[in-house]
């Protein structure tokens, strides 16, 4: 979370719009964490691995997935559930808690038409998290129509804002002095730093790997160890997107937890992989779902469905069966959470679930319920262009 309270790093990024539980992994979970690989030896006879029997029972599903094909389905029905979708998001955008307002606000950049009427009130936010998300929703939606709403966030007293209005008028291709972004990458807050690597792997500027190269480079003595490593993540991710896959390392190393104040890390490092489409680090992510310590206490829930979407992201779209186990837990953070996984799968079998969602009691569970909607129907294609 920011000062403010609001949004973690990769909401007002955008990455899989997690809803804030990856800012801490909630539930109890103690250490110490088995670290597992392919070589780990055999358990007893007796005593079967939880870990290879969920490793079997993933690549059974996926099998069986391969085979069968998607359920025929009404394309009516489906341009009908999007729409009540879309009409949950635009009511969200202007409801009544700021994390709502963020991640309706991206949800709709998948109907830039939607996102148009009520991006104008998002710019102007007495909350710098929904100002933010507002600005890269522009960005991303490559909303022109909005650009002169943003340029006043070039002044905004929170830098996150600014860096993200830099986004949205680069992306919208006006004029705009992107030096700034520069500057933040050595700024003394880790979050400023780690949103503007963001903002310039999100740019696809390739000359900016040397600054990012020097910002990860830069220490911060007087901030958190796990800001820190939460910061030095973000701007792996932003090289890897800008070709250095020398950063990779660092990424991958983040997915093998050694205590439990790594595993806000772990989340973070399992959405990025499905984001970069780091297809080497599937084997790993699969393990996450179901990894277990010598307590055998599987991982949080948080971090199974993190891995669960990123794999989602990277084509094993087969986890759905996770979302099942926890969309209707008590906690509505996690209900949230499965509701994404089901929209990464981009299967039509998962719209009716995600419109019982929509009838959820948490608004932030019918926010993420809502935006699963709206990205299976625009994998099926049936989606109206720009509405």
């Amino acid at each position: 979370m920011t000062r403010d309270g609001v949004w973690t790093v990769r909401t007002i990024a955008g990455a899989a719009a997690l809803l804030g539980v990856v800012a801490g992994c909630s539930g109890p979970y103690q250490a110490p964490l088995a670290r597992r690989s392919i070589e780990k030896e055999r358990e007893p006879a007796v005593e079967r691995d939880p870990a290879d029997a969920h490793r079997e029972r993933v690549e059974r599903q996926e099998r069986e997935i391969a085979r069968a094909p998607q359920t025929a389905r009404d394309p009516a029905s489906i341009v009908q559930m999007r729409e009540r979708a879309l009409m949950v998001l635009s009511a969200a955008a202007g409801g009544a808690t700021p994390e709502e307002r963020a991640n309706a606000l991206e949800a709709l950049t998948l109907a830039p038409g939607r996102l148009n009427v009520v991006v104008g009130s998002a710019l102007t936010d007495q909350n710098p998290g929904v100002r933010g998300v507002a600005a890269m929703a522009v960005g991303r939606a490559r909303l022109r129509s909005a650009a002169a709403l943003v340029q006043p966030l070039l002044s905004d007293p929170s830098p996150l804002v600014r860096s993200s209005a830099i986004f949205a008028l680069l992306r919208c291709d006006q004029p705009v002095d992107a030096t700034p972004l520069a500057e933040m990458l050595l700024d003394q807050d880790p979050l400023v730093r780690a949103q503007a690597a963001f903002v310039l792997g999100e740019l696809g500027e390739r000359s900016a790997l040397g600054p990012l190269r020097d910002a990860a480079r830069q220490s911060l003595p007087r901030a958190s160890p796990a800001a820190v490593r939460l910061m030095d993540l973000q701007i792996a991710e932003a090289r890897a997107k800008l070709g250095d896959d020398t950063a990779l390392v660092d990424i991958r190393t983040a997915l093998f937890p050694a205590r439990p104040e790594d595993l806000e890390a772990v989340a973070l490092a399992a959405q990025i992989v499905g984001q970069i489409g780091d297809r080497s680090a599937i084997d790993r992510l699969v393990f996450l779902t179901a990894e277990w310590d010598k307590e055998r206490r599987p991982m949080p829930a948080e971090i199974r469905l993190a891995a669960a979407a990123s794999l989602a992201k990277l084509g094993r779209r087969q986890g759905s069966f996770i979302a099942d186990a926890y969309r209707k837990s008590e906690q509505d953070s996690l209900r949230a959470h499965a509701a994404l996984v089901y929209g990464e799968t981009g299967w039509v079998e998962n719209l009716d679930v995600l419109n019982e969602m929509l009838q959820d009691p948490s608004g932030r569970v019918r926010v993420a319920a809502a935006a699963g909607i709206v990205k299976i129907a625009a994998q099926t294609g049936l989606a109206a262009d720009g509405q």
